[in-house]
């Protein structure tokens, strides 16, 4: 059974080395306790609706429901547990994605040696917390800005369904429909829909149209989106 005097924590990540790089550093300080650990979203759901955590690190970058999403299922399902997101990531877009799902604070993987337990500290007591040089009041000013500011097409990407918004992600990373399918646990028919709605939904004619796009509201690296534009594929 939890301790119901320290703060539960549950760990979603992919990768087992780094979970258990995770553990070691929360147990340093006695006033958490790791309740479980999940390798997936839906695996970290169940974990989240069985302990009901006070707080979730979460990666961004699972096999199966991108943590962005779990973050924004996990603060309409269960408001009292705060997201930590640990990523490798530290582009401003999916930080700001982070905490406009409801992130409460944002660790670089990089840093999480140093930054991990101010984060959790500072998390727990309410206030969000970025281990970068960027302030707490930008971060705020990040959550108060509309989400995306692309080139006059951040309206329509609003209208996609959030399995839309994945599906193009995933496509924009030069996924097919079937490894889509695969990857989401979906029939190929359906993710085929999901792509015939979110191109008429955003009025683009092809996968290149779709891959700039994304490069443009900083869906996908730009450092992907330069090597892709050199090679002649976009």
């Amino acid at each position: 059974m939890p301790d119901e005097n320290k703060l539960s924590i549950i760990i979603v990540d992919d990768h087992p080395m780094f979970r258990e790089g995770l553990k070691s550093i929360i147990r340093r300080d006695t006033r958490f306790e790791i309740v479980g650990e999940a390798g997936n979203g839906r695996e970290g759901m169940e974990l989240a609706y069985k302990f009901k955590p006070d707080l979730a690190l979460v990666d961004i970058s699972l096999p199966d429901l991108n943590g962005i999403h779990l973050t924004a299922e996990l603060k309409q399902t269960l408001p009292e547990t705060r997201v930590v997101i640990v990523s490798m990531h530290s582009k401003i877009e999916h930080i700001t994605e982070a905490f406009k799902a409801g992130a409460f604070g944002y660790v670089v993987k990089e840093s999480a040696s140093e930054g991990l337990l101010k984060g959790l500290e500072t998390v727990a007591l309410g206030d969000y917390f970025l281990d970068s040089s960027v302030s707490p009041t930008v971060v705020k000013s990040l959550m108060e800005s509309p989400l995306r500011r692309g080139p006059g097409k951040d309206a329509e990407y609003g209208t996609l369904t959030p399995r839309e918004q994945e599906v193009m992600r995933l496509l924009a990373e030069g996924l097919t429909t079937r490894q889509i399918a695969t990857k989401l646990y979906i029939s190929p028919k359906t993710a085929e829909n999901h792509r015939a709605n979110l191109m008429r939904k955003l009025n683009l004619q092809s996968n290149i149209e779709l891959i700039r796009y994304a490069a443009r509201l900083g869906l996908i690296d730009l450092d992907l989106w330069v090597d892709a534009s050199e090679a002649g594929k976009v």
